[in-house]
């Protein structure tokens, strides 16, 4: 007997943002460990700094392999392939300038509102544009 996972008894659409939510929480946790071992190697870098940003710039890279890989076969079904490859890096560089930059602004000009709340609307607004570029790329055929 084959066991399905409850994802698979939902429409297709809806399978597939939660599919997505549940492989960004798991990167996300991937992409901190990678961006603390980071920190660590470089002699935990002051916030802020060059090497602070370096860090994160490598543990979200490292991220994105199994990330990508999770992508393919998890949430969209598919194959890697050059298209939804493109896709995905572009989706990520996108989610890469609202983290560093985007982000960062937010929290200066927002004063009035609580950081961590700032934080996490930007960041779910993020995935939610994370998601909708990755629709356009990952198809199945």
């Amino acid at each position: 007997m084959k066991i399905r996972l409850l994802t698979s008894y939902l429409p297709e659409r809806v399978k597939n943002a939660v599919r997505f939510m549940i492989v960004g929480t798991l990167g996300s946790f991937v992409q901190t460990w990678f961006f603390l071992l980071a920190m660590r190697i470089l002699g935990e870098p002051a916030k802020d700094t060059t090497l602070y940003y370096v860090a994160f710039i490598i543990g979200f890279v490292l991220e994105m392999i199994p990330n990508y890989i999770c992508t393919n076969w998890y949430t969209f079904e598919t194959r890697p392939n050059i298209k939804n490859a493109e896709g995905f890096v572009l989706a990520r560089a996108i989610n890469l300038v609202i983290q560093i930059v985007l982000l960062p602004l937010a929290v200066r000009f927002f004063t009035h509102v609580d950081n961590s709340i700032l934080s996490l609307v930007v960041i779910f607004l993020a995935g939610i544009i994370n998601f909708l570029v990755q629709l356009c790329f990952f198809k199945k055929k």
